[in-house]
């Protein structure tokens, strides 16, 4: 299976947790400890090692601040 990298825009997420609930592997969580520009918990990739890549997280973000970069 494709693994990936998913990179996020901290300054411009809004913490909505639309990308935390599309992702089949639970790769993605809202950072409680960290407060954005706009005061916002930002998106983080907890377990990055489980990303496959699969691109839902950066599908479902209504704002775009999601990339995913596929590896092998």
């Amino acid at each position: 299976m494709a693994k990936g990298r998913v990179e996020f825009n901290e300054v411009r997420c809004k913490g909505c947790g639309l990308c935390v609930t599309a992702c089949p592997k639970n790769v993605i969580e809202i950072n409680p400890h960290k407060i954005n520009q706009k005061g916002y918990s930002p998106a983080t990739a907890a377990r990055p090692e489980d990303c496959i890549a699969c691109c839902n997280c950066a599908i479902t973000c209504p704002d775009s601040v999601i990339s995913v970069i596929k590896i092998g």
